[in-house]
């Protein structure tokens, strides 16, 4: 006995359905497979923060007085502003009790590989961060009662966490636990009062 299958042929509206069906599940399907790993490759896209910490930073320095410190974020890291007075210029010539004047290691830039360690001499621009094991020291000025400077003192920094001093330009003294003198950033000047802290002047040349 014969016997024969209904089977929808090419180009019949069962067929078509089918077809229409088809295409919507897999549509679906692609739909759900695309939202749930968007998250997953996103998550390896910078966020705004890192971009934020790998970028330069543009500060007005024209504002800030003599003897006033401003601290400004870069990377994540603190960066002391300092305008020196002609008196804290004057200090830094005291050289004898410093254990790297000339800023001879090769840590910094060409520019800070001077007497004040800066571009323009009255503004002291560093990274406030202790080179021993990342402290963060504080500003004592001449005259302080602290006893953990020396009694002619002229103004500098004191790390409270293992002793180390540094003068005005962030040069340390001798025998003390922070082996360099305070990191300076690349820094340049985009015009008197504008000061970008994160590149230097050949990389905007």
């Amino acid at each position: 006995m014969n016997s024969t299958l209904n089977l929808p042929t090419a180009g019949t509206p069962e067929d078509a359905e089918r077809r229409t069906w088809m295409r919507a599940t897999v549509g679906m399907g692609c739909a759900g497979a695309t939202a749930t790993l968007w998250p997953f490759v996103s998550s390896f896209a910078p966020s705004e923060r890192a971009k934020a910490l790998g970028a330069s930073v543009q500060v007005n320095v024209g504002d800030l007085a003599p003897g006033e410190m401003r601290t400004v974020e870069w990377r994540g890291q603190p960066v002391w502003l300092l305008r020196r007075t002609p008196e804290m210029l004057a200090s830094l010539s005291n050289t004898a009790d410093l254990a790297d004047p000339n800023s001879s290691t090769p840590q910094q830039p060409e520019y800070a590989k001077n007497i004040h360690r800066s571009i323009k001499p009255d503004l002291l621009v560093t990274v406030g961060i202790c080179t021993h094991l990342g402290c963060s020291p504080v500003t004592l000025p001449e005259g302080t009662a602290n006893t953990s400077v020396p009694a002619d003192w002229k103004g500098g920094f004191f790390c409270p966490c293992h002793g180390s001093t540094f003068d005005l330009a962030g040069r340390v003294f001798k025998n003390k636990p922070a082996p360099t003198n305070l990191v300076v950033p690349p820094h340049s000047y985009l015009d008197d009062t504008t000061l970008l802290i994160g590149e230097d002047e050949k990389e905007n040349t």
